[in-house]
């Protein structure tokens, strides 16, 4: 109670002390805090009337509207340890009509913990969720708290793209007889869509997408519907990747990073029928969130991606073929980014752990 108290007090303390300018290639940006004195938050649903949404790691849901903030009853329970908790959070394009939200998180499993998919309605006035449902769990789970992933992204066509973890377990992301280290697609009921690219295939999980993928916590579509995913490495390697149906995407056969060791990952930096990456990082940027920026408020930066990075406290931004990374967007507020995404309006919203703050980037 007393730390929402807090939330309140920072959100209606007014803009100005929270307004500062960062320098971009393109000209000055103002970042303003939205909200502040958050703990530990992971992911940002943004609402149709102007609310938005938070996850905090440790199983709190976080509802802000008008200056006003509440925590949101009805959420599932979470295992909290490591890496795992509360995880994503997405809003789909009917939410105006559905009132439907959908979560990741690290569900408690027999033996350990899986990334799992849940939905709810969220209430009118913000306060709880109802009608919780759990779409999809990865099988067969794993013990540890490493590496769940995870992100939700709504597809063109209302189908779900799930990103998945190895879990830390390097071997099960080339073993496609389970969920780790893959993208999943699913239905929007949890069923599996009838062209996912090994349906009828004996021995591979039908929801897999794509496989061979190490920690992916970012992802988005671009303008044609296409996924990318930014996943990170171990000590080097971390990587960008456009998620095409039944890929390999090589982990941990190939790789441009080593071992936290400084030993060798696996067979080099490439093999026959594994996929490249589109970009990736050496050393690592701890890669989270993802977003490829359509909107009108920042034209030039229209088909660029942008990536958080929780090590070095900067949001990328990359553009071109060959994708490269052309600009360091770096201040203050930028301190280990977790989430990015694009309001309406085409305003920036993210999330920096460092801050415990949700900020909004507009030109300056």
């Amino acid at each position: 109670m007393f730390r929402l108290i807090a939330l309140v007090l920072l959100i209606c303390a007014g803009g100005a002390s929270f307004a500062g300018v960062l320098q971009t290639k393109e000209g000055p940006v103002q970042t303003t805090q939205m909200l502040g004195g958050l703990d530990t938050p992971w992911a940002l649903g943004l609402l149709p009337d102007g609310s938005f949404l938070v996850t905090e790691r440790d199983g709190e849901l976080i509802y802000v509207s008008d200056g006003e903030t509440n925590r949101v009853s009805g959420v599932p329970k979470v295992a909290a340890a490591g890496q795992g908790g509360l995880l994503d959070v997405t809003i789909p394009r009917d939410f105006s009509q559905s009132r439907e939200v959908f979560l990741t998180f690290s569900k408690p499993q027999a033996g350990g913990a899986g990334t799992a998919l849940a939905v709810a309605r969220l209430s009118e006035n913000g306060k709880r969720l109802t009608n919780l449902r759990v779409l999809f769990e990865a099988e067969p789970g794993g013990s540890g708290g490493r590496h769940f992933g995870s992100r939700v992204v709504e597809a063109q066509d209302g189908t779900l793209f799930v990103a998945i973890g190895d879990r830390g377990d390097r071997p099960s992301a080339q073993d496609t007889s389970n969920h780790m280290g893959s993208v999943i697609r699913i239905n929007r009921d949890g069923t599996v869509p009838a062209d996912n690219p090994f349906i009828g295939q004996s021995g591979i999980r039908p929801e897999i997408w794509s496989f061979g993928h190490r920690n992916p916590q970012g992802a988005g579509l671009d303008a044609n519907g296409a996924l990318w995913v930014s996943e990170h490495g171990a000590r080097g390697g971390d990587e960008v990747n456009l998620a095409q149906p039944g890929k390999n995407y090589g982990w941990p056969i190939i790789s441009y990073g080593t071992h936290y060791s400084g030993e060798k990952i696996g067979e080099g930096t490439s093999k026959p029928g594994l996929e490249q990456p589109a970009f990736y990082w050496d050393p690592s940027i701890a890669p989270s969130g993802l977003l490829v920026y359509s909107g009108d408020l920042f034209p030039r930066w229209r088909g660029d991606i942008f990536v958080g990075s929780l090590k070095f406290d900067y949001i990328a931004r990359l553009s071109g073929s060959p994708l490269r990374e052309v600009e360091q967007i770096k201040g203050p507020e930028t301190e280990r980014v977790r989430d990015i995404v694009q309001a309406p309006d085409g305003s920036i919203w993210f999330i920096s752990v460092g801050q415990g703050a949700v900020y909004r980037m507009t030109p300056g």
